[in-house]
């Protein structure tokens, strides 16, 4: 399967080399990783750095079906930020694989034994099963700023806040017309 790359330039000038330097190599992730669809560089330069070893920045995202890996480098040279963020996704990759494509012994993976050994009713459904748990520290913000951190972090189906003004931890979600809700939980 051939990935969808895609190479932005910011605050420079992205020669025809650069570009096919970066899709050349962007590409060869696809030996360590099936399941890539897209890979998004973004290569920027800031001139006001604080030091000329962070001059030239390089970012990439890989997405795919249940992936979603990010590295960002800097160097004074594009090509040295590249190679390193290039560098530092193989290894992202190598440890994604490791915990999601360990294989069992008999040839399933890990997820699809915890699948298997899920708990079955009475009436021969599965029940429910809590596959992953998340800890994150919540930030005092305001509504406005939480809708704010929800489009800068490309949230698009819920954000949970603590709302400063009420004390209170919220959700806000985006509603199918393209608007917002506000989940305000209350102790019953």
């Amino acid at each position: 399967m051939t990935s969808k790359i895609e190479v932005q330039a910011r605050n420079m000038r992205l020669t025809d080399n650069t570009r096919e330097y970066v899709e050349t190599k962007a590409a060869k992730l696809e030996r360590y990783l099936q399941e890539i669809d897209e890979i998004y560089v973004e290569l920027s330069h800031e001139k006001t750095a604080r030091q000329a070893d962070d001059r030239f920045a390089a970012q990439m995202t890989v997405r795919g079906k249940g992936v979603l890996l990010r590295t960002e480098e800097r160097s004074d040279n594009l090509h040295a930020a590249f190679d390193e963020a290039w560098d530092k996704m193989q290894r992202q990759i190598e440890r994604y694989k490791g915990k999601h494509h360990r294989g069992r012994g008999d040839g399933r993976s890990a997820a699809e034994a915890v699948a298997e050994e899920a708990l079955v009713d009475e009436t021969g459904e599965l029940m429910p099963l809590i596959v992953k748990r998340k800890k994150f520290v919540l930030l005092p913000m305001d509504e406005n700023e939480a809708m704010e951190q929800m489009r800068l972090l490309g949230h698009d189906d819920f954000f949970i806040f603590f709302n400063a003004e009420k004390n209170a931890v919220q959700v806000l979600y985006r509603r199918r017309n393209g608007s917002y809700g506000l989940i305000e939980p209350v102790i019953g």
